[in-house]
């Protein structure tokens, strides 16, 4: 076969050749060391290199400093260049201009003036033959297809050819290439360079090393907006603080912020220009028509990441079918559906051309904050609020039904809808709120987040003021929310105020006997019995119970709630009976109305259990505690956080049925159960944890149940702050636990700071202040103080007469001790007190959960 031999350069050829312009060097250029490391790697081993990423990330200012090192090397059979061709690639006519150029340079036989396609094909052989060491940069590829016939052959080895793209195509990476993605800058190197660039500037005074990193985060590390905003900063002499002002401004426009004055590296176009110019080239390789449309739809979500099953929702598929060009420009209305298979491919095309990135498929896609902000110009303002409710459905319908079954899940949906609505409000607050606003507040705190879920409701609720006004039915559950949060969090004067106000509102615009006004009236019952108000609460609760029998009738479900939570406040105030008798009539309502599966029923048996408990029928209520239990693993699942606490309270029940060994193993499974499914920190794991150290202290296991609750403080007082009432409970436990290990001074110091916690917080007359009065009285008498721990036991006896009623449990019970430390010191013996009680929080809420989105009609 015959074959062309490779063209031979002239004899008067003066080396070496370089053809084109290598960019000059950026300023205060980023070497980007690890990258650089890998295109050398791979240069070494032979492979050609395309570095690939997003537009603004760097590339051709990182291929140019790679081109120029080789360049500026000694020329040595080893090192150096003899041939450079840097090519700008975004149409082949480029790239073949560039080539015929190099072989007029080279005056390669044949080389007519007259053929570019010819000379720049003898360009190509000479490539694959020559003895010369080259280098041959293809900037910018759009196209890998059409260059493919322009791919220089390393053929001797002598030669290398390194190229960028946008794209990530599989044919870049075939054929002895190797590609190397090139990302956007650390925030070590993001701060490096706007301080070297300033520097360098002569305006060193400009730089503030805090709000440098600011800066650099709120641009997202994108190297050509970090260029652009330090031309700012240099231009118009502004401090960084001044600039991040106009930055987080949403009004402000991209063109406001890096305009074309500030592109210093030679661009040649606005930053926004250069953040949508893949966008064309992906419209025209997708078919469907949904390229554009979805990329407006993933600009209004979390840069961060959103799942890829947003887009094949129902809500978006209809949503997409009108928001793409119709098919038949003769025929306006018809628009056909639109299938998953297209939004693959459209978001395939996006991917392709680095709009947006996505791991695999599956894993959640992101788009960078800049990106996203320019696409987000380019939406028409008329769209804005059909695109933000579409979004808003589409995040709703994925939300899982439990998120302790995806957390992770469930935390991305958040944040998404925290993003939407920052970035279109008022539109989705308007006719209505979204659901999805209010579904952010229940997630918050079934993750346990109770100080996340305080702020972003005080937020909702200055928003739908803001919008609706004060008197608006979504500012009202926006308020009752926030009062949710606050008892969440222990504050229970604020969320009390907050329960009164509500109240207050809905008598006032809604009347007293509306559906809303009686659920306002029952919460704040509740919160009434949060504050240790408690008659209060019964009288409340008594009047709320007769208020839904007389106007929603005696079965309907509300009332069976009020008739629960009443025999709650039965209960507590130790009218032990009336709650029991309540309780076994309230069961029977729910079994009957909505069936003995339903887990409403499930709960009232639950608290049944609770009473037989009180009452002192432990095996009356260890029976039942095992029937829950068993009903909620059939019904609701092992791992359902419902069934952890039925699982909890059994183990309380062998507890108190004397069952110390059964009690021990069952808590230590619910505690790695929870630690498992709700995480380490979550609330419901610390009380899980707080109780095993009380059956630790049972089974004698004295120093395991100090270590134990040393642990749980510091937890409840990093996760739910120093004065939330369960972080008091647990100081109040690990005051027990010195006392148990003989730390008797101790003991006695953890009890005065919790009796001032108490009278500070809850108030001097709230039942755990009267508890930890009791309490700090046996450890005067275990530290000998006699006359201290009679004097205090006198009056928290008057107390509990006068808030209790002098035939209350806990009455009788300060009576007995009082009457014992009377007698003991009478005889001049040492004080033989009463074991403190701990009150380990060993039941759930006896009331329903509440409802934070829609119409809140269950109790705090």
């Amino acid at each position: 076969m015959h074959v062309n031999p490779a063209p031979t350069q002239g004899p008067s050829v003066e080396w070496p050749v370089w053809v084109g312009d290598v960019p000059r060097p950026a300023a205060a250029f980023q070497p980007r060391t690890q990258v650089r490391k890998k295109a050398r790697a791979a240069r070494t081993g032979g492979s050609d290199v395309v570095l690939s990423g997003a537009g603004g990330v760097g590339k051709s200012q990182l291929a140019a400093s790679l081109a120029r090192e080789l360049r500026d090397q000694e020329r040595t059979d080893e090192t150096g260049l003899d041939v450079l061709v840097w090519a700008r690639a975004t149409s082949t006519d480029q790239i073949i201009t560039a080539y015929a150029e190099a072989a007029g340079r080279l005056q390669l036989p044949g080389v007519s003036p007259d053929d570019e396609d010819g000379a720049a094909q003898l360009f190509l052989r000479w490539l694959a033959a020559t003895g010369r060491r080259w280098l041959v940069v293809l900037d910018d590829v759009t196209d890998p297809a059409a260059v493919q016939e322009w791919w220089p052959d390393s053929g001797a080895g002598r030669g290398w050819v390194l190229a960028t793209s946008r794209r990530e195509d599989a044919l870049l990476s075939g054929q002895g290439r190797n590609l190397v993605r090139l990302g956007l800058y650390t925030d070590a190197e993001s701060r490096a360079y706007l301080q070297r660039r300033l520097t360098d500037a002569g305006h060193a005074h400009l730089h503030d090393a805090t709000q440098a990193g600011e800066i650099a985060a709120e641009l997202g590390h994108l190297p050509l907006a970090l260029g652009h905003a330090a031309a700012y900063l240099i231009n118009k002499r502004r401090t960084m603080g001044d600039y991040l002002n106009l930055l987080r401004d949403t009004s402000s426009r991209l063109g406001d912020l890096f305009p074309l004055s500030g592109d210093t590296e030679g661009y040649g176009r606005p930053v926004t220009a250069s953040l949508l110019l893949s966008l064309d080239a992906a419209q025209e390789s997708d078919t469907s028509g949904l390229a554009r449309p979805l990329l407006h739809l993933a600009s209004l979500m979390d840069p961060l990441g959103h799942p890829a099953t947003t887009w094949t929702t129902p809500a978006v598929l209809s949503f997409l079918r009108t928001a793409r060009p119709p098919q038949r420009r003769w025929l306006r209305r018809h628009h056909p559906a639109v299938r998953q298979t297209e939004v693959h491919s459209a978001l395939e095309a996006l991917r392709t051309y680095s709009m947006l990135t996505q791991d695999t498929t599956t894993a959640p896609i992101r788009m960078h904050a800049l990106t996203a902000r320019a696409v987000r110009e380019s939406i028409p303002s008329s769209m804005l609020p059909a695109m933000a409710r579409t979004s808003a459905d589409a995040i709703l319908s994925l939300w899982p039904r439990h998120d302790h079954e995806e957390r992770e899940l469930a935390a991305v949906l958040r944040a998404n809808v925290v993003q939407l609505d920052e970035l279109t409000r008022p539109a989705l607050w308007q006719p209505e709120a979204h659901p999805c606003i209010y579904r952010v507040s229940s997630s918050l705190t079934d993750a346990g987040l109770y100080q996340q879920a305080i702020e972003y409701d005080e937020r909702t609720a200055r928003h739908s003021n803001d919008i609706h006004g004060p008197d608006h039915p979504d500012t009202l559950i926006a308020r009752h929310n926030l009062a949710v949060s606050y008892s969440d969090a222990g504050r229970v004067q604020d969320a009390l105020n907050l329960c009164e106000r509500v109240l207050a509102d809905r008598e006032r615009t809604l009347g007293e006997d509306h559906p809303d006004t009686l659920d306002a009236r029952n919460n704040l019952a509740g919160s009434y019995s949060d504050a240790g108000r408690v008659q209060d609460a019964l009288n409340l609760r008594e009047r709320v119970l007769a208020d839904y029998e007389r106007i929603l009738g005696e079965d309907h479900p509300d009332t069976l709630d009020a008739r629960n939570n009443l025999a709650g406040s039965y209960s507590a105030a130790g009218r032990v009976q009336d709650a029991l008798n309540l309780r076994e009539r309230v069961l029977a309502d729910y079994e009957r109305i909505l069936g003995d599966d339903h887990p409403d029923t499930l709960r009232a048996r639950n608290n049944l259990a609770v009473s037989y408990s009180a009452a002192g029928r432990v095996q009356d209520a260890l029976n039942l505690c095992e029937r829950v239990l068993a009903d909620r693993e059939r019904i609701l699942g092992e791992d359902h956080p419902d069934t952890l606490t039925a699982r909890h309270n059994l183990a309380v029940s062998y507890s108190a049925a004397g069952r110390v060994q059964d009690a021990l193993n069952l808590g230590e499974r619910v505690l790695a159960d929870r630690e498992r499914i709700l995480g380490e920190d979550h609330p419901a794991t610390l009380t899980t944890r707080n109780n095993l150290a009380s059956s630790y202290s049972d089974a004698g296991r004295v120093q395991d149940a100090l270590n134990l609750c040393e642990r749980v403080l510091a937890d409840r007082e990093r996760i739910l702050g120093e004065d939330h009432p369960a972080t008091l409970t647990t100081r109040h436990n690990l005051a027990v636990s010195y006392s148990a290990a003989g730390r008797v001074q101790d003991a006695l110091n953890l009890c005065e700071r919790v009796l001032a916690d108490y009278e500070r917080i809850l108030g001097e007359d709230h039942p755990d202040t009267l508890t930890a009065r009791h309490n700090l009285a046996s450890s005067y008498s275990d530290a000998g103080r006699v006359q201290d721990a009679l004097n205090l036991r006198e009056r928290v006896l008057a107390d509990r007469e006068r808030i209790l009623g002098d035939d209350h449990p806990d009455t009788l019970t300060a009576r007995h001790n009082l009457a014992r430390a009377r007698d003991t010191a009478a005889a001049g013996q040492q004080p033989d007190t009463a074991t403190p009680a701990t009150a380990p929080n060993h039941h759930p809420p006896q009331t329903p959960p509440s409802n934070r989105y829609g119409h809140p009609n269950r109790s705090l």
